[in-house]
């Protein structure tokens, strides 16, 4: 797949850009550039943007569509590892991550993400670490049987990991048949395709997306200047949790004991959640774009 290829739903972008209010003078970073939407919507609003994006063939893609623009640099680097890749500009005025992966990365058979077509086990969003076939073979069973319940909450995790063990799948269709195999027919789901889970799981596992994650919540601070902001646009339930969470430990809570009539701790916390509920896709969205339906987006202000 070249870049010309590369094309991509951007999900949530009118939200997304409205929440961290860009404009003339701001920096924004979107550790996610992916096909270049939300960062097009940021630089017509009049900021300055960085993309980031492990992914070399949606970064030329992104460049290649915004063409020449003195307001934006695109970067090489995972988004876990900003405080490195963008040192020289912070802090900022915003930072953007959507942690989906895009319709490229899994409709195209070679990057081995897609359970419909055939290709590489691969997974990888980069040229780095293991694949995810490599993966299943390295790793003991009982690891993978980890791996399945926490990243892909897969309640046939283990009869799956032992088939993978016993199989050592090397190609997309046959990891798909391998988990077919291992779970009782009646057992299948209705409204996704029953590998779903796991191919979420090896995805996450190769490409270490939740300890990305955590890497770039706990470097926020450092990140944004006062009165910046950070959106996350998250994909499933583990990613969310671990989103809300952090946003509450950054926004902090009194310490008080329940009914106390005033606040005696005098806790005063550095951020405020701006997004109280997640914002989710409109039905507009949706139609439009399926895999937008499960797509939540929280934001986070510096204040002090």
């Amino acid at each position: 797949m070249g870049a010309s290829d590369f094309q991509h739903h951007t999900v949530l972008l009118r939200e997304a850009v409205e929440l961290l209010r860009p404009g003339a003078g701001k920096v924004i970073i979107d550790g996610t550039l992916g096909g270049g939407g939300h960062t097009e919507a940021l630089l017509a609003q009049g900021a300055s943007v960085v993309g980031v994006d492990r992914d070399p063939v949606a970064l030329a893609a992104a460049t290649s569509r915004l063409g020449p623009n003195p307001r934006f640099q695109g970067r090489e680097g995972n988004f876990a590892d900003l405080p490195r890749v963008a040192s020289d500009l912070m802090p900022v005025d915003g930072v953007l991550v959507d942690l989906g992966v895009s319709s490229p990365q899994l409709d195209v058979a070679e990057r081995g993400f897609s359970f419909s077509k055939d290709g590489p086990l691969d997974m990888r969003m980069g040229a780095d670490g293991l694949t995810a076939a490599e993966l299943i073979a390295s790793t003991d069973e009982q690891e993978l049987v980890r791996i399945l319940k926490e990243y892909g909450e897969e309640p046939f995790a283990r009869p799956i990991a032992r088939e993978l063990k016993r199989a050592l799948p090397t190609r997309t269709l046959e990891a798909a048949e391998v988990v077919k195999r291992a779970v009782p027919r009646k057992a299948w789901p209705t409204r996704i395709h029953v590998a779903t889970r796991t191919f979420q799981a090896l995805r996450m596992a190769v490409n270490q997306e939740l300890e990305a994650l955590d890497s770039l919540l706990s470097a926020l601070p450092s990140l944004l200047k006062v009165g910046g902001r950070a959106a996350v646009i998250s994909f499933h339930s583990l990613e969310d949790r671990r989103v809300k969470e952090a946003f509450r430990t950054l926004e902090g809570r009194c310490t008080c004991p329940p009914g106390l009539p005033i606040c005696a701790c005098g806790y005063v916390g550095n951020f405020t959640v701006v997004t109280k509920k997640a914002v989710s896709a409109s039905e507009e969205e949706v139609e439009v774009n399926p895999r937008s339906r499960s797509a939540h987006l929280r934001v986070v202000e510096k204040v002090r």
